[in-house]
């Protein structure tokens, strides 16, 4: 049993309790040996006499002892002592990126990229050692004060052998890969999938996949189309939701192959957010979506039942919140059939599925002319399906007269036709239908080309105000107070003054519906070659260099200063002013505040026993417990003794004063009396605990 102050392996001393979790606590602890602050996972009383929870408690021990990365939390020790199952861990003093994530709303892209580079660092040095980690998901991110972002708990962690695993377990249902979710092989390209659903929950706010139960959850992730981000929030840059659209293919071979993979092209997505620098790969014989067999059924719903039930104990065992979350689903199974026949008959009828739906949707997609995956949206406000960037063949351009702009717009995306709308007033189409394009069905085209459509403002269309040349302040009021929407691009102009519409479209005097979405181009001026520096004070160290780096600056040296103005972990100091511009590729120092210079005090004296003012009615040589805890709530001493003075020597102090604290307890001796009646009556005696503080005042180190 884990109490506070005691101390296990003769060196860790127990402080207080941080965390707990389904099958364990975490305790902030102090290494006697080391003379540092660790984190202490303690597998619980109940599940310490079960091998199986103890096998799977120690998983995470023997999966992450190996690891030492600037971005994982490093294991330090694992041990047993009493029937007591712990791991000595880094102690990390921070929230979890879904406590973040909950606090913020969502994250920006340029933060969420910055904190997916860092964990993305620590799952490769886990691949680059062997080791799959198969739960990524934000609540095993934690971002520490100093806004260092480190991958935790290793719980259902597999050493790999041959680059992959067979495993009947996946992680949390909303983050885990269609692989994980079949019960089929998982590997280090699972781990790119989970990470694709962490971005996407970090630039929306949500998770892609939701559903009343966990195999509804299972089945979306391994058959429906996965959302695009931009649908949710629109002005998430083009490059940064194609990452996370590759990294949620649903066939891994579509995915990125290695963290490296994925790391270069967030670092890529800092530089030039808005181009299209991901590559999507596209075999035949894969497709976007697969289909359910009534094996893989089984296999979903059996796993699903476990994870129930699994998540039903956790929460009937812990209400607390916790900083360390884990979650252990696997378990063994006594199987009523063949093992190895059941694997088999599960290989042959994916592979047949696979093979049937990927050449109905080859052929489909030949006939159609739209096949192609993933989506984002463009500068227009339409939505740009993802292609295979190497294929620049020519396309035909399709009949889409009749159609409702929506649907032309999606489908001419998809080909990789770029469109604009120019709309007329018209009583035979509706309100919002293509009535033709300047280019005639049948027409070879590159993709790349945008194309005109001619859309039906119906019979009571507005008519568009001109706004070129109106600062993009007065434009936008205007439009909105015709009721129509405003969609802003920018791009540079030599003869338009920045700030100003440069083109509208739809142009002014054409009628289009009311809501309308107008596409306003505004001006960013004479294009310049030089930098203008970005204002990194008080930004954290990560933001800076992701500011640095957009801006197409360099990142010097960077170190570490005390800093009254400035509290600790913000940039205190920056080489170039901010607003000052320099040449591409300048070298910027910054320098990170230590906070303000520490005063530390120490206490050294004989504590006194209780006296008669204190206590009229303390007996010396009674017990008496003592303890001394500092203002900011650092306990210095937990300790009992009947004999005083008591010393006391504690170094190192943040509060310059604090509490002593004396409980004792009194017992009153029983009494005898005898009544008229000439009874005999006994008293008995009674117990009391009796308090009382000093506040002691420390002295400046």
């Amino acid at each position: 049993m884990i109490k506070i102050g005691m101390m296990i392996g003769d060196r860790y001393e127990i402080l207080e309790k941080i965390g707990t979790g389904g099958m364990s606590d975490v305790y902030k602890a102090k290494c006697h040996k080391l003379n540092r602050f660790v984190a202490v996972k303690v597998l619980k009383q109940e599940f310490s006499e079960n091998a199986n929870f103890v096998s799977k408690f120690r998983v995470e021990a023997q999966a992450a002892a190996g690891l030492m990365h600037p971005n994982i939390v490093n294991v330090y020790d694992v041990g047993e002592e009493n029937g007591i199952y712990y791991i000595v861990m880094e102690l990390v003093e921070g929230i979890t990126l879904k406590k973040y994530i909950e606090r913020k709303a969502r994250l920006s892209y340029k933060e969420a990229v910055s904190i997916a580079i860092q964990v993305s660092m620590g799952i490769e040095a886990a691949h680059n050692n062997h080791i799959i980690h198969r739960d990524i998901k934000p609540q095993n991110i934690i971002i520490s004060k100093e806004g260092k972002v480190k991958v935790t708990d290793f719980g259902i962690a597999k050493a790999a052998t041959s680059n992959t695993i067979t495993s009947n377990v996946m992680g949390s249902v909303h983050y885990t890969s269609p692989e994980q979710a079949r019960g089929g092989y998982s590997d280090e390209k699972s781990d790119i999938y989970s990470m694709g659903i962490t971005m996407f929950e970090m630039l929306t706010g949500r998770v892609p996949f939701n559903g009343e139960t966990t195999v509804a959850i299972a089945i979306k992730h391994i058959q429906e189309e996965m959302p695009s981000p931009q649908e949710f929030v629109p002005e998430i840059p083009a490059g940064v939701e194609q990452i996370v659209l590759k990294c949620c293919q649903k066939s891994p071979d579509r995915r990125y192959q290695s963290m490296a993979e994925l790391i270069d092209d967030l670092k890529q997505s800092l530089i030039n957010p808005d181009e299209t620098f991901v590559v999507f790969h596209d075999p035949d014989t894969e497709a976007a979506t697969r289909f359910i067999s009534e094996t893989d059924m089984a296999q979903i719903k059996k796993q699903s039942e476990h994870r129930d039930y699994m998540d039903e104990t956790m929460r009937l065992k812990s209400d607390t919140e916790q900083l360390v979350q884990e979650e252990y689903a696997e378990e063994d199974y006594e199987e009523e059939y063949d093992p190895k026949m059941e694997k088999i008959t599960t290989i042959l009828t994916v592979a047949a599925g696979l093979l049937i739906c990927g050449v109905i949707i080859f052929f489909v997609g030949k006939i159609t002319g739209v096949f192609g995956f993933g989506s984002n949206n463009n500068e227009t406000g339409t939505t740009q399906e993802s292609m295979d960037t190497t294929d620049n063949e020519p396309v035909e351009m399709i009949a889409v007269a009749g159609l409702s702009v929506a649907e032309a717009q999606k489908t001419l995306t998809r080909m990789g036709i770029f469109t604009e709308l120019n709309y007329v007033e018209s009583e035979a189409y509706e309100q919002n239908i293509v009535i033709s394009a300047d280019v005639t069905k049948g027409t070879k085209i590159e993709k790349g080309t945008t194309v005109t459509l001619t859309v039906s403002a119906g019979t009571e269309g507005k008519e568009v105000p001109n706004i070129t040349g109106l600062s993009y302040e007065d434009a936008a009021n205007m439009l909105a107070g015709k009721g129509f929407s405003v969609n802003k691009t920018e791009s540079y102009s030599s003869s338009v003054e920045k700030g100003n519409v440069i083109s509208q479209s739809p142009v002014g005097g054409q009628k289009a519906p009311a809501g309308s979405v107008i596409t306003v181009n505004v001006s960013l001026g004479v294009e310049d070659n030089k930098v203008r520096v970005p204002n990194l004070m008080g930004c954290s160290e990560d933001e800076a260099i992701a500011k640095l780096i957009e801006a197409g600056l360099a990142v010097g040296a960077t170190t570490s200063v005390y800093s009254n103005e400035y509290p600790e972990g913000q940039v205190c100091y920056q080489s170039y002013s901010y607003g000052s511009y320099v040449e591409p590729g300048t070298t910027v120092e910054i320098k990170v505040s230590l906070g303000a210079q520490a005063v530390t005090y120490k206490y050294n004296a004989s504590i006194e026993g209780p006296t008669l003012a204190e206590a009229p009615d303390y007996v010396t040589g009674t017990t008496v417990s003592v303890t001394i805890v500092a203002d900011d709530g650092k306990v210095l001493m937990d300790t009992s003794t009947t004999t005083f003075p008591l010393a006391a020597n504690y170094y190192g102090i943040t509060s310059s004063k604090g509490t002593i604290t004396f409980t004792y307890t009194v017992t009153t001796e029983s009494t005898t009396t005898t009544n008229e009646a000439g009874e005999t009556i006994t008293v008995p005696g009674t117990t009391e605990t009796r308090t009382f503080t000093r506040t002691v005042e420390f002295v400046q180190e």
